[in-house]
Parts: structure tokens; C-alpha cells; sequence
């Protein structure tokens, strides 16, 4: 028999599982109905039961290779550059300073994603970066509209979000675990390897899935930075539906997405959880 605290519970849990019902249960369950459906002559949908759609997923096997490559790239080339800032913010910075590099880094979040890409497409245009390697005697080097610039976009784009929890799992750890290891006779690189690197965990496992899960339905940068030569499965999402409306193949192509994301998220955990019960079994050895 259910106690007055339990139902308490249920309802303070209510509003936020009524939410999640209508904002993604609902969404993904239409997708996947579309997804078996047939395109109308005139675009959208038609009742049917077909896997034609699946069937014809191979088509867009530029996009789904571009995403499953740049978004886990791009993914640990922020991590490599945030960690070392997120460290810095955390274990050595002085009040100030640390209060100024995350104002700046704060700051950009401040202007649409849209400016900040524009400004991308000169920074690595014609007139740009090449302009400037054409000066020291650097010739033929192209940036734009090629997968570099994406990648360059979706790091410089990303790299707060990778940050900030970072930054949080360190700050929040017992810094005298430092001096008590430096105590004991370890190194630096020691203390950084048994210490805080395990306990930043935590952090760098939120980052990574925060950039990983948005970098795979990006399609702004690769649009703008990409040239239309670098697609995105985000990017092959906007024609179907909007320019050629074939809402069924583009159903079956979100579906197929969401469940690459939904394995890939779940393999992700399960081996960030079996680490951690690993540096918890050592522990208590």
C-alpha cells in the first residue's frame, strides 16, 4: 500500500514525466510511425506499413559516415583542449583570473551561433587564414567548405559545454587529496593519474555525452562551414523535410539516428559505470 510519502513523491515527479510524454515520447513515436508510411504525391504522408524507407537508408550513407566520423572526432578534440582549461580554471588559477577566463568563456553564448559561424566563414575564407599563410610563403591551402572547417566550428562552437562540467568536478573535490599524495613521495604526473583525473570522471563523462549527443543532430556549421560539400545527417534531415518533403524517408533517417545515439550513448555508459566500480573496488583494497 502505497504510504503518503510515496504519492507525494509521485506527484512532485508528475509535472517533469508529463513534460518528458509530450516533448520526446510522443515526438519519436510519430517519427516512427512516418518512418513505415509512404511519401503523398504532393509530400508528406500516407498511411502503409513498408520498410522501403530503411531499405533506401544507404543513400545517405555520406551523411551518417560524416557525422559518425566529425562528431566523435570533434567530440575528443574538445575534450583534449577543454580538460587542460577546466584544470587550470579549477587547481591553479588565482579568484581573479579564474573569474575572467569564465566570463570570456561565457561570453560568446551571448550572440547566436549563427554570427559566430558567419564570422568563421571569413576567418577561414579566401581572405582569412590562407590570406595570412600566402604572406610567410605558405600557398594553396584551403580551409573553407572543407571537413576542417567543420571541425574547427563544432570544437570552437562546443568547447564551453565541454568545459564547464569539467571544471565542476574538479572544483568541487577535497584539494588537500593533492597535498597528501605530494606528501607521500608522488609525482605530479602520479598524483594527476590516480588523483584527480579519476575523480574528474564524472565531469568529462557529462561532457563528452552533452557534445557527443548535440554534435550528432548538428547541421548549421557543417551548412555554413561544410559549403554543402561536408552533410550531416541534421543536414540531409533539413532537405528532406523542408525542400523535397519526403517526411517518410526522413522519418526512417531520424529514426535510424536516434537509435545509432540511444546504442552509442548506452555502450558509452556502461563503460564509463564498470570504470568507475572498478576505481571503487581498488579503493577499497
Amino acid at each position: 500500500m502505497a504510504t503518503k510519502s510515496s504519492w507525494a513523491h509521485r506527484l512532485l515527479v508528475l509535472p517533469a514525466a508529463l513534460w518528458l510524454l509530450v516533448m520526446l515520447v510522443l515526438p519519436l513515436l510519430v517519427v516512427f510511425v512516418f518512418s513505415f508510411g509512404e511519401r503523398a504525391p504532393a509530400g508528406g504522408y500516407i498511411p502503409a506499413f513498408s520498410f522501403d524507407n530503411y531499405l533506401n537508408l544507404p543513400a545517405r550513407l555520406t551523411a551518417f559516415k560524416n557525422t559518425l566520423i566529425l562528431a566523435p572526432l570533434g567530440t575528443f578534440a574538445a575534450l583534449l583542449i577543454a580538460y587542460p582549461l577546466a584544470y587550470y580554471l579549477a587547481i591553479k588559477a588565482s579568484v581573479k583570473i579564474r573569474t575572467t577566463l569564465l566570463v570570456m568563456i561565457i561570453v560568446p553564448f551571448w550572440t547566436s551561433i549563427l554570427i559566430r559561424t558567419y564570422a568563421w566563414i571569413y576567418i577561414l575564407g579566401g581572405r582569412g587564414i590562407p590570406q595570412l599563410l600566402d604572406w610567410i610563403g605558405i600557398e594553396g591551402v584551403r580551409l573553407i567548405n572543407t571537413p576542417y572547417a567543420v571541425l574547427i566550428g563544432i570544437i570552437y562552437g562546443y568547447l564551453p559545454l565541454m568545459v564547464f562540467p569539467i571544471y565542476v568536478s574538479l572544483e568541487k573535490f577535497d584539494k588537500r587529496l593533492l597535498e597528501a599524495s605530494e606528501d607521500l613521495g608522488a609525482t605530479p604526473m602520479k598524483t594527476f593519474r590516480d588523483v584527480t583525473l579519476p575523480l574528474s570522471i564524472p565531469g568529462i563523462a557529462t561532457g563528452c555525452m552533452l557534445v557527443f549527443i548535440l554534435l550528432m543532430g548538428e547541421f548549421l556549421i557543417p551548412a555554413l562551414l561544410g559549403g554543402g560539400k561536408v552533410f550531416f545527417v541534421g543536414n540531409a534531415l533539413v532537405d528532406l523535410f523542408l525542400q523535397s518533403r519526403n517526411w517518410t524517408y526522413g522519418s526512417a533517417v531520424a529514426a535510424a539516428l536516434v537509435i545509432i545515439m540511444l546504442v552509442t550513448v548506452s555502450i558509452y555508459m556502461k563503460l564509463v559505470m564498470r570504470g568507475a566500480g572498478q576505481r571503487e573496488d581498488v579503493s577499497l583494497i
